[in-house]
């Protein structure tokens, strides 16, 4: 491994990374409180039908993430991390124009698919930064990562919402301005991490997004909890898949106070997994906190689907902050059963379930709602889809119990 640059290059270097971090989150939370009114302007359809587009669209997203996140990781070891990273802020800046300019839905949907597989540049950000960091600093490097993660999507939902007050367009205008000025940036500051003689030949092969699950059936244990995971994750999904499309229709908000409550979600979030989770685990042990998390899951999406006012969803947006826990406890467990050489994998296994539980997550409670707010839906109401939720939260309580009965 080639030395990491000092001095002003490497701290110019690591300030690009990540702002570029920090700006693919603030572009994936900007939208969402505007979604549902842009699709409604541009397709001139109603909220349970915008819903249910929203849907179809996050699904192309996350498809086309979980597609290039490999391809995008192999093409920067044969090619460099420079060009693709630089490429990546580039394409979501194209994205959020595609946004702005939409005259029909498949410029929508051309756009997510762009912003779906430039946001696999995570990859490449956490490659560029163990390529210029010591060993002993890479801990606190991809700390820093994290921290950029979720910063992004404490600002991305509040600016999309303030914004969206002005016309849902204008916040993709602000963002393309953003990448733009970032993308100069890197073209002056940032240096290539990784030298030609450390470059490889594409691997074809590691660029299969599904063989990164095999290493779950290769531990003893850890399938059945990747099981657990995989249901919780898929639950989770009725958050960003619903969240401003239920807010509208249950209590009529704005897209400023849909991006309120997401910023407002986002701190008590970060709180408990930055602050909370460690003296947590040391306390209780991961397993009970996954346990509480899932309990407490299941009673907060019930309780959403019965709130009454904003107050009491500000209440359960507080209580709801231990649920985050769960999946960076399950895979804490993961981690501790499989050795130390297949760290690796297994993380890359875990984002690959992650991307799917989502993109399959998403998709069906968008349906939910869609059916559900339908003027000839069976029964009416916006908050089917968090009963349902409740259900399958259950199951993975269910699944996570047996999981650790086995191991």
């Amino acid at each position: 491994m080639t030395a990491a640059p000092i001095g002003p290059s490497r701290f110019h270097a690591t300030a690009f990374v990540l702002i570029a971090v920090f700006l693919d989150m603030v572009g994936f939370g900007l939208i969402i409180p505007v979604l549902p009114s842009l699709i409604a302007d541009v397709g001139h359809v109603d909220l349970a039908q915008a819903s249910r587009i929203g849907g179809w669209m996050f699904a192309a997203f996350s498809l086309a993430q979980f597609l290039f996140a490999p391809l995008m990781g192999n093409l920067s070891d044969r090619f460099g991390r420079r060009p693709l990273l630089l490429l990546a802020i580039g394409g979501l800046g194209v994205d959020y124009l595609f946004h702005a300019f939409a005259p029909t839905l498949l410029w929508l949907f051309v756009g997510r698919i762009v912003a779906g597989i430039c946001g696999a540049s995570y990859v490449i950000a956490n490659a560029y930064l163990a390529d210029i960091t010591p060993p002993a600093e890479r801990a606190r490097a991809f700390g820093l990562i994290g921290a950029a993660f979720g910063f992004g999507f404490i600002a991305g939902p509040a600016l999309g919402g303030f914004l969206g007050e002005l016309g849902p367009r204008i916040p993709f205008f602000v963002a393309a301005a953003l990448s733009g000025l970032n993308l100069i940036y890197g073209l002056i500051v940032l240096p290539e991490s990784l030298p030609q003689g450390l470059r490889r030949p594409v691997n074809w092969r590691a660029c299969n997004p599904l063989g990164t699950l095999k290493v779950f059936a290769r531990y003893p244990g850890v399938l059945p909890m990747g099981t657990a995971l995989g249901v919780y994750l898929f639950a989770s999904a009725v958050y960003p898949a619903i969240w401003p499309y239920w807010g509208m229709a249950k209590f009529g908000w704005s897209e400023g106070t849909v991006g309120l409550t997401l910023a407002g979600y986002g701190v008590v979030a970060a709180i408990f997994q930055g602050g909370l989770a460690g003296p947590l685990a040391s306390r209780l042990g991961e397993a009970r906190v996954v346990v509480i998390g899932l309990i407490v899951g299941i009673g907060m999406t019930i309780a959403l689907g019965l709130s009454t006012s904003l107050v009491m969803v500000l209440i359960v947006l507080l209580i709801t902050g231990i649920e985050g826990l769960v999946h960076p406890m399950i895979a804490s467990l993961m981690s501790n059963a499989v050795p130390e050489d297949a760290q690796g994998a297994l993380q890359g296994g875990i984002s690959a379930l992650m991307n799917l539980a989502m993109l399959a997550g998403t998709l069906f409670f968008t349906q939910v709602f869609g059916i559900f707010l339908a003027e000839n839906a069976p029964i009416r109401t916006p908050d089917m889809a968090f009963y349902v939720a409740s259900v399958i939260l259950l199951a993975a309580l269910v699944l996570f119990i047996r999981a650790r009965k086995v191991e």
